[in-house]
């Protein structure tokens, strides 16, 4: 690799490639795993029908318990390898045919947790007894009892092996037509989507709009495809939700985050209050833009239309001459985004810099934009050698440094359960977001502590924007979401429907924060997170990071480095609890809206802040 260029990673640590003897091997491996484990189960149930009293439960689950780590790391690292080649060549018709054989394999293996449930329920009045007797596992408690909460939420085993078998034609079909559909759309000149998205980050006002308007042209397109695929994903999650004995989707998103209903009520009620700040910041960068001449909208920033352009959401503050001068808008080559990352993460500690220069040099991160790859950026983490690897679309804006930070947060949280058994890896999104969070927060903080005039405007309005997305668009999600399963148990939904519901959502968090006539009501085409058949709700979690990661931050700000080490124990206990018991640990009560009200208030600072400097 030259020393500018945009890195690929290197998967060989892992697997070769799909046809190496590596991957066969640990196929083989697995399948063979997992029969063992059916095995273990078989010889329990004899002994329990044929000699009940000689069968030594808290023994047999120690056995299980140790043989069930093993199977499970290689079947995670083989699920999480064919994800990533897949993500990056998503028409390849091998990786597509290989994500079918492992997703036919893990069926077997939800089989197999279901037999064991259903067991561990069986000798349920032993478990006192097992962990009396091997108090080393006494961290498997909290784990164990949420398996005995989930089997109250299952059908019969027949029946969840048969919705198991028809989601990879359903759901995940579904899934994967919306994921390919939008990583190979492009414009007349071969513009991919990615890429017209990304310029929502131009300085470039005219680009800004157009690009926009290419977007919404492009979805509109494909519209009755985008609808089919979360119309059926969504029908699909009511009926089972219905069968399962959930009151609705979001019971069953709050079980799978460890949360408490009253939790989220705080969470959404602190957001809720907050809104009157967040559209007169929307208001004041709308008021900011028109002065400068920086929007192409004719409406947005007047008197009669406060809102903000959806296509400004994005634009940088500054003017032109000084922002080719700034770390802020220039173009950063991809080394130095990884100095810059190092440097901050380095600050913090020195296990954290180490980490991430670690990550760089030894290849685990996919940056390059290129078509057939998907948009957006994630972390996938690898249980066999406990690796992490990478993707993001770089483009050498100052947000993707951002988003840098962001993933290879999530990559350290994973370092921080190394040497713990694989079904502490399973720690909820709620949990998952804050490490990613806190590392946005260092990159941020430190860049606004040392900016002053037009440059600490530009570094705030990064972070406001940034913030705005996890807090205010969140919301809108969240309410866009929610009414899509309220309507979609008795009815079908189609576009009109879709974007009906979006926009009032958005006119429901953004408010006049957003201008009347430029907003974007298709944007529910977009987002991949609605369309995770397994994932309903993946948006209220990114507000519980960003404002757990703030107590966090302000903890660090009143401890110094002696937090770091506190900071990753913490981490390493995201996996064996629910969000409360490990907001307790850090001094947080997350069911108060006034521990929210508190995160918040660091960023109704830098709105105040802003307002000032604009």
């Amino acid at each position: 690799m030259s020393k500018n260029s945009i890195p690929r990673w290197n998967l060989d640590s892992i697997f070769p490639s799909l046809n190496s003897k590596e991957y066969k091997d640990a196929l083989s491996e697995f399948t063979s795993g997992m029969k063992n484990l059916e095995n273990f189960i078989d010889s329990a149930s004899m002994m329990m029908k044929n000699s009940p009293d000689n069968f030594d439960f808290p023994i047999w689950l120690k056995s299980y318990l140790d043989s069930e780590n093993a199977v499970s790391k290689i079947g995670r690292t083989l699920g999480t390898y064919s994800y990533l080649v897949y993500s990056v060549d998503t028409t390849n018709t091998e990786y597509l045919n290989n994500i079918a054989k492992i997703q036919e394999l893990s069926l077997q293996f939800e089989q197999i947790e279901i037999s064991f449930q259903q067991l561990l329920r069986a000798n349920s009045a032993k478990l006192d007894e097992f962990f009396k007797r091997f108090p080393e596992y006494e961290e498997f408690r909290y784990l164990l009892n949420e398996s005995l909460a989930d089997l109250a939420h299952k059908m019969s085993p027949k029946l969840e092996n048969l919705a198991s078998d028809l989601q990879r034609t359903g759901g995940d079909a579904w899934s994967r037509l919306h994921e390919q559909i939008i990583s190979n759309l492009k414009d007349e000149s071969g513009k991919t989507f990615n890429e017209i998205r990304n310029d929502a980050y131009s300085a470039d006002a005219d680009l800004r709009k157009k690009s926009y308007e290419t977007e919404i042209a492009l979805l509109k397109q494909n519209e009755i495809a985008f609808a089919a695929c979360l119309n059926n994903i969504k029908g699909a999650t009511v009926a089972l939700n219905k069968r399962r004995g959930w009151k609705n989707a979001v019971e069953r998103a709050l079980f799978a985050n460890r949360l408490s209903e009253k939790s989220l009520a705080a969470l959404v009620g602190a957001i809720e209050d907050s809104l009157p700040e967040w559209r007169k910041y929307f208001q004041k960068k709308a008021e900011y833009l028109r002065k400068n001449g920086m929007t192409a909208s004719e409406t947005a920033g007047t008197e009669k239309n406060k809102g903000l352009a959806f296509y400004d959401l994005f634009a940088p503050v500054g003017s032109a001459s000084e922002n080719e001068k700034s770390l802020l808008s220039k173009k950063w080559t991809f080394d130095e985004a990884k100095e810059y990352v190092v440097e901050r993460y380095n600050s913090f500690s020195k296990e954290m810099g180490d980490f991430a220069r670690n990550a760089f040099e030894k290849e685990w991160i996919d940056a390059e934009v290129r078509a057939g790859k998907v948009g957006g950026a994630y972390d996938e983490d690898f249980a066999l050698n406990h690796e992490s690897r990478i993707l993001t679309n770089f483009t050498g804006a100052f947000s993707d440094i951002v988003t840098l930070a962001h993933e290879l947060g999530h990559a350290y949280h994973f370092s921080c359960l190394k040497g713990k058994p694989c079904a502490f890896f399973s720690y909820p999104m709620t949990l998952a977001e804050t490490a990613s969070t806190f590392a946005e927060t260092i990159v941020k903080q430190d860049m606004i502590s040392k900016c002053t005039g037009n440059e600490k405007m530009q570094i705030l309005d990064l972070d406001l924007q940034d913030t705005a997305q996890t807090l205010v668009d969140i919301l809108s999600r969240f309410y866009f979401e929610r009414s899509v399963f309220e309507e979609r148990t008795d009815n079908e939904l189609n576009s009109a429907d879709f974007c009906r519901l979006m926009k009032a959502a958005q006119e429901k968090s953004y408010g006049d924060g957003l201008s009347l006539d430029e907003r974007h009501e298709y944007i529910w085409a977009v987002k991949s997170h609605y369309y995770s058949p397994d994932l309903d709700f993946y948006n209220y979690p990114y507000a519980f990071g960003q404002l757990f990661g703030a107590g966090l931050y302000a903890l660090y700000q009143k401890e110094g480095s002696a937090f770091a080490k506190r900071y990753s124990e913490l981490l390493g206990r995201t996996g064996s609890m629910s969000c409360e018991e490990l907001c307790k640990l850090a001094g947080f009560d997350i069911e108060s809206k006034d521990f929210w009200k508190s995160g918040i208030d660091m960023y109704i600072k830098e709105i105040e802040e802003f307002v000032k400097l604009v």
